[in-house]
């Protein structure tokens, strides 16, 4: 399952600075526009305490956590939809991300342009009117993908007739609720739709309609408090639009990943009054934007840490380590990494009565050990 969450923002906002942070690889952030020319992409391990837990447990021989897959472009300016910029020619490497991080700048600094509708020309900081220019652009990018898919869509009518205009029925009908929107340069994702709405626009990949959280991007001054005026305005923003958001300072969490040492790195985050590293709580909560959940499965050999979304049952769990475990699903065996925690091992957790046998309609939940017994004949 492959997990990915598009970066975007205006020039110079931080985007690489944390994109360089979360991924520890070499992504440009020389101060001035575009200075992401390629996307750059990276994977991201997600930090989970309890793989941890488990891998101190068992001592495994390989410990494996779930991971993200970031995608960082050249930064957005006013008119970007149009072709201004460089932002706009990777529009598409982020159409088919699952999520949206919009990184917002929210610190002043004179020695870094504030760039909004053009390179050559200041902007002073003002996140209401950043986060307006960036919403717009992906609004218009979103209605040309509209347009250019309507057109088909009214050849095809033409073609094959009323029986077609059926088919296309809840396509027509979630456009109609989606186009307004974009039109006012709003989300796609408020719209009220559907769930078979939902699914007749899926393939369009909607910059607009995936989830997206609001990444504060704060100045070292900041991080004691952990908000400033900047970061309220987000915050306003994000309620009104039914978006996340969180507050990291991109110049900290670099400073931060070149630290190799877990007691350097603990001290260095404790100086400041942080107990995580904002990147850990970011990548996290872009996971669980994802609808998706953790299991694991543990032993001598490894521990790992396995994704399924929200509401699968347990075959649905088994074949994503194997479909032959789907396919040949008999049961689970299961516990939990909080079992583990009170009772220190599995033997423990048996003789407790917590080690449970559950079936095919066992909903998976978060946080469950997981071993599946299956039969698969030839």
């Amino acid at each position: 399952m492959k997990l990915t969450c598009g970066i975007v923002g205006l020039p110079n906002v931080g985007k690489s600075t944390i994109f360089s942070a979360l991924t520890k690889a070499p992504a440009a952030a020389e101060n001035y526009p575009f200075c992401t020319i390629d996307p750059n992409v990276g994977v991201v391990d997600l930090p989970d305490e309890r793989l941890d837990f488990m891998a101190s447990i068992f001592q495994p021989k390989k410990k494996i956590p779930a991971s993200v897959d970031f995608v960082d472009i050249a930064g957005l300016i006013k008119g970007a939809s149009k072709g201004e910029g460089l932002g706009n020619q990777f529009l598409a490497n982020i159409r088919e991300t699952t999520v949206i991080a919009h990184v917002v700048r929210c610190f002043d600094n004179p020695d870094i342009q504030h760039v909004r509708d053009d390179a050559k020309t200041d902007a002073p900081v003002d996140p209401e009117s950043d986060i307006l220019t960036i919403n717009y652009e992906l609004a218009q990018a979103d209605l040309d993908t509209i347009a250019k898919r309507q057109e088909k869509v009214t050849k095809t009518i033409r073609a094959m007739g009323k029986e077609k205009e059926r088919e296309f029925a809840n396509y027509t009908s979630a456009v109609a609720k989606i186009k307004p929107l974009l039109q006012e340069g709003k989300g796609a994702r408020l719209a009220e739709l559907t769930d078979d709405e939902k699914a007749a626009v899926y393939d369009l990949h909607l910059l607009t309609i995936k989830p997206q959280i609001f990444v504060c991007n704060i100045d070292e001054d900041t991080i004691s408090t952990g908000t400033n005026k900047y970061v309220e305005a987000v915050q306003k923003i994000a309620a009104e639009e039914k978006s996340e958001y969180i507050v990291i300072c991109g110049k900290f969490e670099a400073d931060l990943s070149d630290i190799s040492d877990p007691a350097d790195r603990k001290e260095f985050m404790e100086s400041v009054g942080l107990k995580e590293s904002g990147l850990s709580v970011l990548s996290r909560q872009v996971y669980h934007l994802m609808g998706l959940r953790t299991f694991f499965t543990g032993g001598p050999d490894e521990c790992r840490a396995w994704t399924i979304h929200a509401g699968d049952k347990a075959p649905q769990a088994a074949g994503v380590i194997h479909t032959d475990f789907e396919k040949g699903f008999i049961k689970a065996e299961a516990y939990t990494v909080d079992d583990l925690r009170t009772y220190g091992s599995e033997e423990k957790i048996k003789v407790a009565g917590k080690y449970r046998t559950e079936g095919k309609d066992y909903e998976v939940q978060d946080g469950d050990v997981l071993f599946f017994k299956f039969n698969v004949t030839k």
